[in-house]
């Protein structure tokens, strides 16, 4: 993408949330590397900023990137962030909570703010909504095990056991909503399972270890990954291209292991522990009894486990990139061999800790 095709231009100012996350950082520097000279970063008090100065230092900004303290609770503080913006990157978001009041706090009630402040200073051009791919139902896909941009979301996400679920559906809801009342324009992001160095955990859409034993539920499925330089490169672009105000993206690389093989390579490369296969079928009859015994006992086993998590999770589904490279024009720059070295790499540095 050229200079001339961006929607901003090197001075304009733009605001990225959740700065100091896992994805945060590579956004701001992606960003800097492409010229940007006013990028805001804004952080929670309690975040960890070594990854984000380090990124700024590396890219020679100092000076082009500016790390804010803030609230996105605050009306106040939004409309202080959001002053003079012409691009807003929004991945802070309501992760690592079992609670729905809180996950809805810290995903819709936040995102409400922003959108409210940016209509406040009317300078806004785009409005980039992170969202995930736990949003989707993939119970009735138009397409048979295709889960692309074109499958539904989840209509009553407080019927899974995912608070982020919750969140993240009702927070796409809102952005659409403004983007239709107030003629707010955005797009909305969906990654898959972001992994790279720093993020050492196993998927869940392998498997599950719920009695200390490694269940390996996902067999010949392939495994939604997205590096996460890959990932922060296609949240830019979408970010920057003109002409897909109003899209969803789906968000994957290249290449996808099946689940049967990251397993394998886990083990090979990272350390070797002892699991067992557990054939679709008898998956689904797990999720089931799991779901029929947390209601007889009245919650006293939750509800973690069930046939609509299952589905989102372990059904047998093929995913595709095709929109995002098509209408964007991002491809993975890391391949995934590349990617699955070094995430194994610091998979095994963290074993040693």
């Amino acid at each position: 993408m050229t200079i001339e095709e961006r929607i901003a231009i090197a001075d304009d100012p733009i605001l990225v949330t959740g700065a100091a996350g896992f994805v945060g950082p590579r956004v701001v520097g992606s960003l800097l590397e492409r010229g940007f000279r006013h990028v805001r970063c804004l952080v929670r008090s309690t975040g960890n900023l070594t990854r984000l100065k380090e990124t700024i230092d590396s890219r020679q900004g100092v000076g082009r990137a500016e790390i804010v303290t803030g609230n996105l609770l605050s009306r106040e503080d939004c409309s202080i962030l959001t002053r003079d913006v012409t691009l807003i990157y929004h991945l802070a978001a309501g992760s690592g909570t079992k609670a729905f009041s809180d996950a809805f706090l810290n995903s819709v009630v936040t995102t409400r703010n922003l959108l409210d402040a940016a209509l406040e200073h009317k300078c806004l051009r785009r409005f980039v909504n992170v969202s995930s791919f736990a949003v989707y139902t993939n119970r009735k896909k138009p397409r048979w095990r295709l889960l692309d941009e074109t499958c539904p979301v989840e209509e009553h996400p407080e019927s899974r056991a995912e608070a982020y679920c919750f969140g993240k559906v009702k927070q796409d809801e809102l952005v659409i909503e403004y983007g239709q009342k107030h003629a707010i324009p955005y797009v909305i992001l969906r990654p898959g399972n972001v992994y790279g160095p720093g993020k050492n955990s196993i998927p869940g859409r392998v498997g599950i270890d719920p009695f200390g034993i490694y269940l390996h539920f996902g067999g010949s499925n392939p495994v939604p990954l997205t590096f996460v330089d890959n990932c922060a490169d296609a949240i830019v672009q979408a970010g920057l291209k003109p002409g897909i105000g109003g899209e969803v993206f789906n968000i994957v690389d290249d290449d996808l292991p099946s689940s049967r093989r990251y397993l394998r390579l886990y083990k090979r490369n990272v350390k070797r522990f002892k699991s067992i296969y557990v054939p679709h079928a008898l998956s689904y009859f797990f999720c089931y009894l799991w779901e029929k015994y947390s209601k007889w006992s009245k919650g006293q086993l939750p509800a973690v486990y069930t046939r609509r998590e299952w589905a989102a999770t372990w059904k047998k589904t093929r995913y595709s990139n095709c929109k995002i490279k098509e209408m964007v024009g991002w491809t993975p720059k890391v391949p995934m061999s590349e990617g699955m070295r070094r995430f194994f790499e610091s998979c095994r540095e963290a074993t040693k800790r």
